[in-house]
């Protein structure tokens, strides 16, 4: 990406991929390749966009800024640079009394009424937006049930035949069951979005080059 700088202002973003007419002169795209140094760029008034990323971060866990572009003279260069992101809610919001008097209603409660189902009367403290928390909770028991299907004929067969179930799969789905309770508790012990973030960030042991995360992971059949 490039910036047109006039009178020490931007001017216009310059994606690169065409012409451009600067006062008088017509430029072709080849000024935005290595045909064209920097420096001979700069002389007509056009920069390199630097990017300093280091107030991004990672999307799962904060909501980040636009770009903001902004020519430094001193350093002659035209940068672009984040805000300060922010982290994303780790609890629930809840519908409040004030939501309730301005008729405020859950998506699935309008949709249902114009549909003429019937659904349950929604009150104040019911869930308006879920929190990271309730999402990552959610993540596991999928995961959880997504591992037990795949072992659930035992328990079937044992309700239709009375053929008993295996002990290592008894074994099995009993440590699954366990692990994800630990997860959900882990989670929900959590005090802020940075705690969270670090209970799933992976690293490398560097002395065996095992990769885990201090949550865990549901166990599955060898």
């Amino acid at each position: 990406m490039f910036a047109l700088v006039e009178s020490g202002s931007i001017t216009k973003m310059l994606n690169g991929n065409r012409g451009i007419t600067i006062g008088d002169n017509q430029y072709p795209a080849a000024i935005f390749t290595v045909a064209w140094t920097e420096a001979e760029r700069n002389a007509i008034g056009i920069y390199s966009v630097e990017i300093d990323s280091s107030n991004k971060k990672e999307e799962a866990w904060y909501s980040n800024t636009g770009i903001t572009y902004a020519y430094d003279s001193s350093a002659n260069k035209v940068k672009g640079t984040y805000g300060t992101a922010i982290a994303k809610a780790h609890a629930d919001t809840l519908y409040t009394d004030d939501d309730v008097s301005k008729d405020v209603y859950p998506d699935d409660y309008t949709y249902a009424s114009m549909r003429g189902e019937r659904r349950n009367t929604w009150v104040a403290g019911d869930v308006a937006i879920k929190g990271l928390k309730t999402l990552l909770i959610e993540e596991v028991k999928q995961r959880a049930e997504e591992v037990l299907s795949k072992t659930d004929w035992y328990v079937t067969r044992k309700a239709d035949t009375g053929e008993a179930i295996p002990s290592a799969i008894a074994t099995h789905r009993a440590a699954v069951r366990t692990k994800q309770a630990s997860m959900e508790t882990s989670i929900t012990n959590a005090s802020d979005t940075p705690a969270l973030q670090t209970l799933f960030t992976y690293t490398t042991n560097s002395d065996t080059g095992a990769i885990t995360r201090p949550i865990g992971e549901i166990p599955t059949l060898e």
